[in-house]
């Protein structure tokens, strides 16, 4: 079968035949529909977002057709059509992502973690895969959704709405988006939306796909950040929920103005890839009552959640560009990933 592999740490993503997975305990075996193929998708394969564990098929998450199972699987049946998320998690903070960097809990690893990355090594961007049954959930009625390559977009929106719930209800309540005109700030404007946020504030640089999001409705505003720290609180504030979906940054600037523009019992809630230290004022913190929260990846019932919210039309996908490519051309395809920005995104269709 056609995979995306990776041989070594400085190797490239190329187009590879190798054998198609054979079922083994605890697994399942899916045919991949769509997978989602993230912009940064480059920076993992260079190095620059954590070390792969070579060799591998690539591949961290994917919407699939599950076509067999172990004997010890029952959650799932052949003919569901299943989310691949691929949080593997061994509990105490050994969590892993299968086919792809990151690591949960102090984000070091273990030895625990190095056992499980040589169980569950291979990834998603390939015709069919092996998935351990802890990364599957089942769509009920995905079945006859009429575009699985856009429901691809499915676990980067579960990830925005786990940092967003962290929060606590967002219903009638003013919410900031810093670093919207990304893809998993994309998402989380769209279910923000979706959750009945009263305001959606979306903050970013780039002006174009700030002025899409405004065309998303009247409850979203935008901010387009200026790097000074006083005057973007006060563009983006004053609201109730701030989430951080901010990369690699030159300083920490943005996200202490989303900290600054919170009104009081507010939280801001860290799901991105800043690197830089926060200092926190003490004193402010406690005084306004705030919450500092941080969220990674997503859990079971969140995916279930924003599955129904798409299933019923609350969440409109509608909204998202897409555009697809095939597995032939890798070089290309990441070209392409890395140049998409905010509502848009590249899914890969075997």
């Amino acid at each position: 079968m056609k995979a995306w592999t990776v041989a070594s740490q400085d190797d490239v993503v190329r187009l590879s035949d190798i054998p198609a997975p054979a079922l083994q305990g605890g697994g399942v075996l899916v045919e991949v529909l769509a997978a989602h193929l993230p912009a940064y998708t480059k920076m993992v394969v260079t190095g620059n977002r954590g070390g792969l564990p070579v060799p591998l098929t690539l591949g961290p998450s994917c919407i699939a057709r599950v076509t067999d199972v172990a004997p010890d699987v029952f959650h799932v049946a052949p003919g569901d059509v299943v989310v691949d998320t691929s949080r593997l998690d061994a509990g105490d903070g050994d969590e892993i992502l299968v086919g792809w960097v990151g690591l949960g809990g102090t984000g070091t690893g273990s030895e625990r973690t190095d056992r499980m990355r040589t169980v569950w090594r291979d990834g998603v961007f390939a015709e069919r895969a092996l998935c351990a049954k802890e990364t599957l959930i089942k769509l009920p009625g995905a079945e006859t959704y009429p575009d699985p390559a856009r429901l691809s977009f499915l676990p980067w929106l579960c990830i925005a709405a786990s940092g967003l719930y962290a929060a606590g209800p967002l219903t009638g309540r003013d919410v900031a988006v810093i670093g919207a005109t990304g893809q998993l700030g994309g998402a989380a404007v769209l279910v923000a939306l979706a959750s009945g946020a009263a305001t959606v504030t979306a903050v970013g640089r780039n002006k174009a796909a700030l002025d899409r999001l405004a065309e998303l409705g009247p409850r979203v505003r935008t901010h387009q950040l200026t790097g000074d720290r006083a005057t973007d609180a006060a563009g983006i504030g004053p609201v109730d929920v701030a989430l951080d979906t901010l990369g690699a940054t030159p300083t920490a600037d943005a996200t202490m103005a989303a900290y600054d523009s919170l009104r009081r019992n507010g939280a801001l809630v860290l799901v991105g890839g800043v690197r830089q230290t926060l200092t926190i004022p003490y004193g402010d913190l406690m005084h306004r009552r705030l919450t500092l929260r941080g969220s990674w990846m997503s859990d079971d019932q969140t995916v279930t959640t924003v599955w129904n919210m798409i299933r019923s039309g609350l969440l409109d996908l509608s909204a998202v560009e897409l555009l697809t490519v095939g597995l032939d051309d890798p070089a290309t395809a990441l070209d392409l990933a890395e140049r998409t920005t905010g509502l848009a995104f590249v899914a890969l269709v075997p």
